[in-house]
């Protein structure tokens, strides 16, 4: 058993290390190493616990099997999931977190002894408050997640479910919250604690179903938010400075980035939070007038190319359903190597979470300077010859800033529609995860090459190697 300055120095050590991560991961040139800094950091921080308890009783026996069960699922995972199933993966993760908390406040509620917490009836005041919070904000995280999960998945609609009086009760179950928590801490009552939990699980469940598939994004980062809170107040209850520290900086990122989506895609943080982002029934127009459109080859894609200067590739969630990111380099090379200008436009929320394109183009080596945030890339389209947009939908339709009726009205989108000619790339002409046709699919400088995207781009730079 190592002393508890000790220990502190370490957990002091890990949360330092876990801020190096969080620096790290910012930018893709740095991702690998932030990686590396938060492993170092999660492994001192879990060795000093273990080391800190002291009695390696026969308990500990089960903890590590279940440690070794917990941490080969993990790893079959991490080597076995696509990045196309990164958004659920990280729900699901999200969920468990969520989970943890409940359980942890659950066993430190029954048996406070246990955790020097107190004797049943007498908890301490302040252990009852944190366990509470960890208890409730832990709930909502994994039903929440859940939610968030089958939307992601296919399994349940992506479409928004609202229904008459569903922010007036989602208010007043959030109020009813806060009162169970008070008469919790003053009875102690067993009874307020399962209503308290019963309640949470509830309220997660109500805040996510009205949020539509457009805002999936901004709801993984905000659930992202609520797991680090629900670890956070775990570890006070268990009072685990490294659990402390790592549930706030998970926490406070998470709800920056939250922030900084929010505003990327002109959503109000307050609504996301509260459930109020969604799109009523009757403002859906997906059930417009069929799009007039062009098809075309890649044969004939590569001359319009060819004639080209300057191009813009957009990647979209079609490219990371086909792993096509590998082939958009090649087209790019080869197009470099005709002596053309080429850069990638990034939607910061292209794909199904923050920074899923940044990952799958960094996976096939393309220069990060050539990757180019929307404010810094639109204004290039204008003297774009050809902007190439690959599996993307919602994130360059165009009602976004005339629509008002549509579930994506406000949304910064990339102006690609004012290249001179746009080569956009789909299997079908299905709509996109908002639900709603992209106008810019009938535009006059539209043309639609039709098929998976990784053959397209395959078939593509062939054509273009026999120019």
């Amino acid at each position: 058993m190592i002393s508890a300055n000790l220990s502190a120095t370490f957990y002091l050590i890990s949360g330092v290390l876990f801020i190096l991560a969080l620096r790290g991961l910012s930018s893709p040139e740095t991702s690998r190493q932030g990686n590396f800094y938060g492993i170092i950091g999660m492994v001192i921080a879990v060795t000093v616990t273990f080391l800190s308890v002291g009695n390696f009783s026969s308990g500990f026996f089960y903890v590590i099997i279940f440690l070794l069960v917990g941490g080969s699922i993990g790893a079959f995972i991490a080597f076995k999931i696509p990045m196309t199933a990164m958004p659920e993966l990280v729900a699901g993760f999200h969920s468990l977190v969520g989970l943890a908390a409940v359980f942890v406040a659950i066993s430190a509620f029954i048996n406070p002894e246990a955790f020097n917490l107190g004797s049943p009836g007498n908890i301490k005041l302040a252990s009852l408050i944190e366990m509470s919070i960890g208890a409730a904000v832990g709930a909502i995280t994994f039903s929440g997640s859940i939610i968030a999960f089958l939307k992601l998945q296919g399994i349940m609609s992506g479409a928004p479910i609202t229904f008459k009086g569903q922010h007036p009760l989602n208010a007043l179950i959030l109020v009813s919250i806060i009162v169970l928590i008070y008469l919790l801490c003053s009875s102690q009552s067993q009874e307020y604690f399962w209503v308290l939990l019963a309640v949470s699980f509830l309220i997660g469940f109500l805040l996510i179903i009205p949020i539509g598939g457009a805002d999936m994004p901004v709801v993984i980062s905000l659930l992202n938010s609520y797991s680090g809170i629900a670890a956070s107040a775990t570890g006070f209850v268990l009072m685990n400075n490294g659990l402390i520290i790592s549930g706030a900086l998970v926490g406070a990122s998470g709800l920056i980035l939250t922030n900084i989506m929010c505003k990327g895609m002109n959503r109000s943080l307050a609504n996301v939070i509260f459930g109020a982002v969604g799109l009523d029934e009757q403002t859906s127009n997906d059930g417009g007038e069929q799009i007039s459109f062009k098809s075309s080859t890649t044969d004939e894609a590569a001359m319009i190319l060819d004639a080209a200067d300057k191009v813009i590739i957009v990647p979209g969630y079609g490219l990371a359903v086909a792993q096509a990111q590998h082939a958009a380099r090649e087209v790019a090379d080869q197009l470099e190597a005709m002596g053309k200008t080429v850069l990638y436009a990034i939607h910061p929320v292209a794909g199904r979470m923050p920074g899923h394109m940044n990952v799958l183009l960094a996976e096939a080596n393309v220069p990060y300077d050539k990757l180019k945030d929307l404010d810094d890339i639109n204004p290039e389209f204008e003297n774009c010859d050809v902007a190439i947009v690959l599996g993307a939908n919602d994130v360059v339709n165009p009602a976004a800033r005339h629509e008002t009726s549509s579930p994506i009205y406000g949304m910064p989108i990339l102006d690609v529609d004012k290249s001179r000619t746009v080569i956009v790339n789909k299997r079908t002409m299905n709509p996109g995860f908002a639900g709603i046709q992209n106008e810019l699919f009938g535009f006059e400088n539209t043309v639609m090459v039709f098929g998976d995207a990784k053959e397209m781009l395959t078939n593509l730079f062939k054509d273009l190697k026999e120019l």
